[in-house]
């Protein structure tokens, strides 16, 4: 499994297998919001996940706090735009970005926790993506009283593993070796915050999921190790994460892409990760 084909958050399901594929074209129905207009409104709108711990859960999280940074840089307030993932990234940048969703809402200023690569930005043209502020990365985390090392996937045929069965950790691990641990598997879990706590309660000796899910409970307790996933088809380098608008709003792209170097430079970037128990490197 490569970059190009499953890297997004949201589970990681639709991956850019979506964007792997040209995006039908369709005209431009919405102005851009330049950043001369969004400062005339005195509002930045960004397009925020629904249930993405730890960036975005009931209005907190890490992206919740960068957006909040963006607004403050361009010297405006900020309105916050949460919505439940489409069907692909692809239909993600039409419906938060250049177009809208067609029950009415949208598009915002600016999309937050895009994969910032190559298949995606080729696949939708009416879109800028820049300013990477994270890498993400699948990973495993484990208790080392019970499991002192993790040095390959064999190792899983004695030891229950917490994963949520739609991420794509949990496809991973479902195929691994043609399927030969997946009755070791606990998928009842939605996300990588709800496999750590199980691990943290003792009920499964490993726990799988994006590295912010397992760090966000996990990081800093001694008892734990958070490592990469041991399989090749696992991406090991991650995927940085960035911004989108529109491909006509080339000045706040600008304006946006300068604040969150600057963030990252002062040190505020890290500050924000650090809050939500997640460790932070340049990208």
């Amino acid at each position: 499994m490569t970059t190009s084909s499953c890297m997004t958050r949201r589970g990681l399901l639709r991956g850019l297998a979506g964007a792997c594929a040209m995006a039908a074209a369709a005209p431009l129905t919405v102005r851009a919001a330049t950043l001369a207009k969004v400062r005339e409104r005195g509002t930045l709108t960004v397009g925020l996940y629904q249930d993405m711990p730890p960036f975005h859960v009931a209005g907190r999280g890490i992206d919740v706090e960068l957006a909040q940074a963006l607004a403050d840089a361009l010297g405006v307030k900020l309105g916050l735009m949460p919505f439940i993932a489409d069907d692909s990234v692809n239909d993600d940048l039409r419906n938060m970005v250049w177009r809208g969703h067609y029950l009415g809402y949208g598009p915002a200023d600016v999309l937050l926790h895009v994969p910032v690569e190559r298949p995606l930005m080729d696949a939708n043209p009416q879109v800028t993506i820049l300013a990477p502020y994270y890498r993400e990365r699948v990973a495993m985390a484990r208790r080392l009283d019970r499991l002192p090392s993790f040095d390959a996937m064999s190792q899983l045929a004695d030891q229950r593993v917490a994963v949520a069965g739609q991420s794509l950790a949990g496809w991973l691990l479902i195929g691994a070796d043609g399927g030969a641990y997946r009755e070791r598997l606990v998928t009842q879990s939605k996300d990588g915050t709800e496999c750590a706590r199980a691990l943290q309660r003792g009920e499964v000796t490993l726990a799988a999921g994006l590295e912010s899910e397992l760090e966000s409970v996990l990081r800093g307790d001694a008892a734990y190790a958070i490592e990469p996933m041991p399989m090749p088809r696992a991406p090991r380098n991650g995927w940085a994460t960035g911004l989108a608008v529109r491909k006509d709003a080339a000045d706040l792209a600008e304006a946006l892409q300068a604040a969150t170097a600057a963030l990252a430079t002062s040190g505020r970037l890290r500050q924000i990760f650090e809050r939500h128990n997640v460790g932070w490197a340049p990208v």
